[in-house]
């Protein structure tokens, strides 16, 4: 009873073990910021700086899953002196966001920064223009500008959006494992001739999909030419049907349907005959029941 207890606590911690992949001491990691400008005139010492970290393999599989990043601190700062002198920034990375909700603490160091030195400490520290000053001041026209621009604040580190760093592990750290990471690392069954075997993969086929025949319905015919109808008095009206009355009566539908009469003098026929030629509309006078 004793050994079968002592085993059971045994395989406690190897089982949490074998549930996560061991990112050793040195190794290095990649990761983008994700701030538009990040200098010490854009961020305050104690603010929060993402950075998310790029595909990360160790022994030819991936361990980092996609959207993992890393979450640090703008630490310290040292702006550029009026004539001497270059600024710094340190960051500071101590956790790491794996999804879909995994806080593991980290202790990272920038160690290399494109375009920038980076000293042992890990602080990012400006580049001068030395190849732009040398040229500038070995015109003579442009003396007056260098000597203007002599007491200004010298460069300071800014990174720019998408601008990838490197950080150097400091501490071992244990990754969870994906469930295709944990199944790489079990064992596999063999044949009776020795050769390994892996489970049937199952392909599923996807759904048939029915078409329903297309019915081609014959277009509707076009709705009927709107005539347009001017009265001598410059009043002017819309209409679907129009014809001749006895009595000199003019009849009319109009737009919404209603059936409307009026004398035949108050119609202006050259008026509505112009304004419908311009419209391409034909004006033809009919009587009823034509």
């Amino acid at each position: 009873m004793k050994g079968s207890v002592f085993a059971i606590l045994l395989a406690l911690p190897l089982s949490s073990y074998a549930a996560e992949q061991m990112i050793p001491a040195g190794s290095m990691i990649q990761c983008t910021v994700s701030e538009p400008k990040l200098s010490s005139k854009t961020t305050d010492i104690g603010d929060p700086v993402l950075c998310h970290v790029s595909h990360v393999e160790l022994y030819g599989r991936s361990v980092l899953p996609y959207g993992s990043y890393l979450e640090g601190r703008f630490e310290d700062y040292k702006d550029p002196g009026h004539f001497v002198g270059k600024g710094w920034m340190e960051l500071k990375f101590d956790r790491m966001f794996i999804p879909p909700g995994q806080i593991i603490p980290i202790s990272a160091k920038v160690v290399y920064v494109p375009k920038y030195n980076v000293d042992k400490e890990g602080r990012i520290h400006g580049n001068g223009h030395p190849v732009r000053d040398t040229v500038e001041w070995l015109i003579p026209v442009l003396w007056p500008i260098d000597l203007l621009n002599l007491p200004r604040r010298g460069p300071r580190p800014v990174l720019k959006p998408e601008t990838r760093l490197t950080l150097k592990i400091m501490d071992d750290f244990g990754v969870p494992m994906t469930q295709e990471a944990s199944y790489e690392q079990q064992p596999s069954a063999r044949d009776s001739y020795g050769y390994s075997q892996r489970p049937p993969i199952t392909y599923y086929a996807p759904p048939p999909v029915y078409y329903r025949p297309m019915v081609y319905a014959p277009p509707p015919p076009p709705p009927p030419p709107v005539t347009v109808l001017m009265f001598r008095n410059g009043r002017r009206t819309m209409a679907t049907e129009y014809w001749f009355e006895p009595g000199s009566r003019f009849s009319y539908v109009a737009l919404n349907g209603t059936p409307m009469v009026f004398p035949t003098d108050m119609l202006d026929l050259p008026a509505t005959v112009a304004v419908n030629r311009t419209r391409g509309v034909d004006f033809t006078i009919h009587s009823a029941g034509y």
